[in-house]
């Protein structure tokens, strides 16, 4: 089984950036997709952004487009977010998980199962 853990959350000012880093321990992420996910205070879990098994291929919700990049490093067994631009509403708990289908990609890679998920990374964006 693998196992996750994020790390690189804080408090940030708005128009800032963090990176956000997923490492993963157990067995090898390499051959499935990895997706971020966030879920603020009395809301439901957000997707955020995916990424493909061998990182070929991206993609990300609409609030976060153009502001956030997914990336990973499969030898490193790791997975990142870059965050820029952030904005108050960006303020939740930050989730990786992996995509439970190897090699599988498409467009509803935010609506196929994930799991197992990482601990969260607290990320708060002041005004």
């Amino acid at each position: 089984q693998v196992q996750l853990v994020e790390s690189g959350g804080g408090l940030v000012q708005s128009g800032g950036s963090l990176r956000l880093s997923c490492a993963a321990s157990g067995r090898t992420i390499s051959a499935h997709a990895m997706g971020w996910f966030r879920q603020a205070p009395g809301k439901e879990r957000e997707f955020v952004a995916a990424i493909s098994w061998n990182g070929g291929n991206t993609y990300y919700g609409d609030s976060v487009k153009g502001r956030f990049t997914i990336s990973r490093d499969n030898v490193k067994n790791t997975v990142y977010l870059q965050m820029n631009s952030l904005k108050p509403e960006d303020t939740a708990v930050y989730y990786c998980a992996v995509n439970k289908i190897a090699f599988w990609w498409g467009t509803n890679i935010a609506t196929t199962p994930f799991g197992p998920w990482g601990q969260g990374t607290q990320v708060t964006v002041s005004s």
